[in-house]
């Protein structure tokens, strides 16, 4: 076969040697006729043009590694049509992988925005919790955690129920500020800290 006068056995020569010009007569004569081949394997222009472009890519990088042939029209269509099937293979598992993960997030309760914000709210009252000395954080802790009343508590720890109370009293007050910007949220989430 001739392409634009010059045998292509010669072309192919011509490219192993790093010849350009054999190199640009070889991509304009099969280009066309590769990329429609591509369309037609995967139905995605773009990446039908990203893999023909590639394949040339690579056959000028790898040049020094074609067979001495009098032809390399069944080479390119094998090559490109093995390529296409590679995409889609790596297309059929990437959405299968996203089919399974948006299965998961919207049924796992793991994946809920609800169970991030609760969990960062609870750190936050850790942390607030924390700072509290620790018998103002016990006597809370029994209130607003364990539902004692303030005369349980009072019995409890053998302290008096004004005690308790002015204890309780001061662990609000710091809850409050360290919490203001997440008030709203408890409120919602019917977090009974207040």
């Amino acid at each position: 076969m001739k392409i634009n006068g010059i045998e292509e056995r010669r072309l192919i020569n011509r490219l192993i040697d790093g010849d350009q010009t054999a190199f640009e007569l070889l991509f304009r004569f099969y280009y066309p006729g590769l990329l429609v081949f591509a369309k037609q394997l995967i139905f995605d222009p773009t990446e039908a043009e990203n893999i023909v472009q590639d394949f040339f890519v690579n056959l000028w990088v790898n040049r020094a590694k074609i067979k001495d042939s009098s032809s390399l029209k069944g080479y390119f269509f094998t090559s490109i049509k093995n390529r296409a099937f590679n995409y889609l293979k790596r297309v059929k598992v990437r959405e299968h992988i996203i089919e399974e993960l948006k299965q998961l997030t919207e049924s796992d309760s793991l994946f809920q925005p609800d169970v991030f914000i609760e969990s960062e709210l609870q750190n936050k009252i850790k942390t607030a919790l924390n700072k509290l000395p620790r018998r103002t954080r016990e006597i809370f802790v029994l209130s607003r955690t364990n539902g004692l009343t303030n005369d349980e508590i009072a019995e409890k720890l053998n302290i008096s129920k004004r005690t308790v109370e002015t204890q309780i009293s001061n662990a609000l007050k710091v809850l409050r500020i360290d919490l203001k910007d997440y008030l709203f949220l408890l409120l919602i989430l019917g977090v009974d800290l207040f």
